[in-house]
């Protein structure tokens, strides 16, 4: 009988003690009504335009990336203050697509690509510019500009969709059709550029 009553007790302490972790996991997640980020999780938001969710990447005070995910994906509020400024700073671009973001990135790359990077960011918007011409400039080729530009981690602050091909659209994201065109056409005439879909 004492043995009974001894390991209900310990059956009891252990449920007590995790009702209390739960509560305090819960306290934890709540501030604000914001969760906190977690090892597990991936990006600091996932925020939902027209064109794709945007999952944004962040490190303490600076941007480190945004990927462009289906539209269907799941979203996320901002867990961050850079991460909200982010969010904020897009959705000012979807309003006007001429604001000037002002959100501090690094160009992190081979030098190469940096350049490349560069030569992209001074476009500006409602104009576009060729992978051949970026090239010629940079007494390069077009096929390594293409390169650089799948491998920018920070589209739209970086505006990689004004680099088109000689003879229409060109690539984006590693595609030369599908959903990562789409997403192109729709910043490209969002920011009054789609006299250049005439050639497509």
């Amino acid at each position: 009988m004492l043995d009974y009553i001894g390991a209900a007790r310990v059956v009891a302490a252990i449920v007590m003690q995790r009702l209390r972790a739960n509560e305090e996991a819960s306290a934890a997640t709540s501030q604000a009504g914001r969760k906190r980020p977690t090892v597990l999780e991936t990006y600091q938001a996932r925020h939902p335009t027209p064109f794709a969710v945007l999952g944004i990447r962040a490190a303490r005070d600076r941007l480190t990336g945004i990927d462009y995910l289906p539209r269907g994906a799941a979203t996320l509020a901002p867990l961050t203050p850079i991460a909200e400024r982010a969010c904020r700073e897009i959705e000012r671009y979807l309003e006007d697509p001429e604001f000037r973001f002002s959100l501090p990135f690094d160009y992190c790359g081979t030098e190469f690509q940096c350049r490349v990077w560069r030569e992209i960011k001074s476009i500006s918007v409602g104009n576009t510019n060729t992978y051949k011409e970026i090239a010629r400039r940079l007494g390069s080729a077009p096929r390594p500009v293409g390169g650089a530009c799948g491998a920018n981690r920070i589209p739209i602050l970086i505006p990689c969709h004004r680099v088109l091909g000689s003879n229409g659209l060109g690539g984006f994201m590693h595609a030369r059709g599908g959903y990562p065109l789409e997403v192109k056409r729709w910043l490209l005439r969002h920011e009054g550029a789609a006299a250049v879909m005439g050639n497509e």
